[in-house]
């Protein structure tokens, strides 16, 4: 069998890992920037249990066992422990979802020892995740680049065509024939899938996340703060001395008609403001981090087909890549479909 997985980020080389170790010939193409450089880019990312659905948290505990295996193959940890304070109006319902998963959790009061958090004024309570901690990135970088040695491609995937007996794939390459084709490729998903029949969420926006000098002693838990009013941040150590914080601004200012420059500045402003009124950071950005998101889609993802042609959507999907790399190459090799609540009940 013949696989062709489209885009080179961490959900794609995750789903060709793992067709390679069931022997599939497989192929990855990646257009440009090398793997991991667009949406998987960066040095970090939370890593949490803590979700809206029952579900989610589910998913999220199978995909931690994932990254378990993949730390035992590579003699690399992957994750480094610490915790994940949630707060904010939706504490009562993602408690609610760690409950009826049986994740641990614990809701504690703004003012308790258990939280170690930047706030210059703590949340007044918060959804502790003992489980959380901050992904090493370049840890995972280094292992799926090693184990999809060879199967990556630099090339630009342009067209799809679906075919009785499986699939056409025309490239800056050629046009090759697959059995089945995967579409991870992020912001260029949804033109592709358009071209056979499939739908996935068109509406892109820009989103940056900034970094600030502090403290190198620090111990502080990743954080995901979704206040009534203010600014919703999600922030975590990603490095020694360093804290980085991402902002949900106002959409207008971060649509993609706005424009990547005018959107950086925007949200720029708005974090360095929240940063110098609510945290204990430097207020001085040492770092930029910039990405394409699809607006709308929040936690989870999305999986349609046409034919021998699956294509995944979503956001947030890096804490659950070592799940999806096995769900995608058994959908691939079997021609299913996969459904988030089929998977959580696996």
């Amino acid at each position: 069998m013949r696989v062709a997985v489209v885009g080179a980020g961490v959900v794609g080389l995750s789903t060709t890992a793992e067709l390679l170790r069931r022997g599939v010939d497989v192929v990855c193409h990646e257009r440009a920037g090398g793997p991991m450089a667009q949406r998987s880019a960066g040095s970090s990312r939370i890593f949490r249990l803590a979700h809206p659905t029952p579900d989610l948290v589910r998913l999220a505990q199978a995909a931690r066992e994932g990254f378990g295996r993949w730390e035992q193959a590579s003699h690399t940890a992957m994750i480094a422990p610490g915790g994940c304070v949630i707060s904010g109006d939706q504490v009562p319902g993602w408690a609610a979802a760690m409950a009826a998963a049986g994740a641990a959790h614990e809701i504690v009061d703004g003012r308790s020892g258990r939280l170690r958090l930047p706030a210059r004024r703590p949340p007044s309570a918060a959804l502790v995740d003992p489980s959380g901690g901050v992904i090493d990135v370049d840890a995972v970088r280094a292992h799926l680049i090693e184990v999809t040695s060879g199967a990556v491609v630099q090339d630009h995937v342009y067209a799809l065509e679906d075919t009785p007996t499986g699939a056409t794939v025309w490239s800056s390459a050629g046009t090759a024939r697959f059995d089945a084709v995967l579409l991870t490729a992020g912001a260029g998903t949804s033109p592709l899938a358009a071209q056979v029949g499939i739908y996935t969420p068109p509406a892109l926006a820009h989103h940056v996340r900034f970094t600030f000098p502090v403290d190198p002693a620090v111990s502080w838990q990743c954080w995901i703060d979704k206040p009534s009013a203010g600014l919703a941040t999600y922030q975590h150590r990603s490095g020694p001395g360093r804290w980085a914080v991402g902002g949900s601004i106002d959409p207008g200012q971060v649509a993609w008609e706005a424009g990547r420059d005018a959107a950086t500045a925007a949200s720029r402003d708005a974090v360095l403001r929240y940063a110098r009124e609510h945290l204990a950071v430097e207020p001085r950005v040492v770092d930029t981090l910039y990405c394409v998101t699809t607006p709308g889609l929040a936690d989870g993802f999305e999986f349609r087909r046409h034919g021998a042609i699956l294509a995944v959507s979503g956001e947030n999907l890096f804490k659950f890549a070592p799940l999806l790399g096995e769900v995608l190459a058994e959908a691939c090799t079997g021609g299913s479909t996969p459904a988030v609540a089929d998977l959580a009940r696996r």
